[in-house]
């Protein structure tokens, strides 16, 4: 469980990375201004998901140790 956990985290960090970049170079290639906003959303979306995991990762398995 704490391996799928790990995982998880990994892929949503990832994801947030991923988007970001995305939105930054559309916003340094002069690209639309609606896309830029889209995909902003999308990164606080995958942000609060990222932030979710870890906290239940802590709750879960922070006190083990």
């Amino acid at each position: 469980m704490q391996t799928l956990l790990n995982i998880a985290i990994a892929l949503a960090l990832l994801f947030v990375v991923i988007v970001l970049g995305m939105g930054l170079w559309n916003m340094l290639k002069g690209g639309s201004g609606n896309t830029s906003q889209r995909l902003m959303r999308l990164r606080v979306i995958g942000q609060a998901i990222a932030l979710l995991l870890l906290l239940g990762a802590l709750f879960f398995f922070g006190g083990q140790g």
